[in-house]
């Protein structure tokens, strides 16, 4: 009995274990005045349009909190904001059609066809704030409406824009749960009238939480386009390519799944179990 004690303290131990939650932070940084790309909810007369950039998390992660900058029109009311939504997509070709449709030029390390559905935070499962960084912000291009299917994706951008940078606080009441990977992240805005355009950060990353490996970058689709992104430097522009400015903030989480060898220590054990409660019984 002593022995089946032993082995029974050994499988709870290794089942259980302890544990580890941090802090996690991911920044792209500053917005560096490059380009402004549209990321718009829909509504009358207005399609919706998605940009999305990439970040990766090492372990298994809860997320809480994002911020996000963009650009408002001259002289809007930050009381304009109608509406905010945020998505989160998986790397190609995760949730998607594959092969693709050959509407654009790739799919390569673009986001999924269709978001996380888990994931989606809107009006009543998140919170909202706004504040104004700048009255007058300046981008040297921006991506509105040329947002075309392939042999048409090249536009050169939309021209440079001048409008508020804005601030977008966000906190989520139930937390994004994601395993160990690399996603895209995608914010919307409706305003009452006029744009949202999310400003570019540096590429590769400059402020923030630094650059890392395999960064990727800033995608686009609408409704006309979709389940299919495009590059915004590498197709629209002929530019960047880009970063988009954001943050995200939360807990990652260590020892909750098991490595390889404790899966096998494991066995071993419940082996040994086994075998004594077949000596007990005789």
């Amino acid at each position: 009995m002593k022995k089946l004690a032993a082995t029974l303290g050994v499988v709870g131990f290794v089942m259980v274990g302890p544990v580890v939650a941090a802090p996690f932070f991911f920044s792209t940084g500053s917005p560096d005045g490059l380009i402004g790309t549209l990321s718009r909810r829909p509504s009358a007369g207005q399609v919706e349009t998605e940009t999305a950039d990439d970040f990766i998390v090492s372990n298994h992660t809860l997320i809480n909190h994002a911020t996000f900058v963009g650009l408002l029109p001259t002289g809007t009311p930050l009381s304009s904001v109608s509406d905010v939504e945020i998505e989160f997509y998986h790397v190609f070709p995760a949730d998607s059609a594959n092969p693709p449709s050959g509407n654009v030029p790739t799919r390569v390390n673009s986001p999924g066809d269709v978001e996380i559905g888990a994931a989606t935070r809107d009006s009543g499962t998140l919170s909202f704030t706004t504040a104004l960084l700048n009255a007058s912000f300046t981008v040297s291009n921006t991506v509105v409406n040329g947002i075309n299917k392939s042999p048409n994706q090249f536009t050169g951008g939309e021209g440079p824009a001048t409008g508020e940078e804005v601030l977008f606080d966000v906190s989520f009441s139930t937390p994004i749960d994601l395993q160990a990977g690399q996603y895209f992240f995608r914010p919307e805005v409706g305003l009452t009238s006029g744009n949202f355009l999310w400003l570019s950060a540096p590429k590769p990353i400059t402020g923030g939480t630094g650059p890392f490996v395999g960064d990727l970058q800033s995608w686009i689709r609408n409704d006309s386009l979709a389940p299919d992104w495009l590059r915004i430097g590498t197709d629209i522009t002929g530019q960047g390519p880009f970063n988009a400015t954001f943050s995200l903030s939360g807990t990652t989480l260590s020892g909750t799944t098991p490595e390889p060898g404790i899966l096998a220590l494991v066995g071993l054990a419940l082996a040994g179990l086994a075998t004594l409660r077949r000596r007990t019984q005789n």
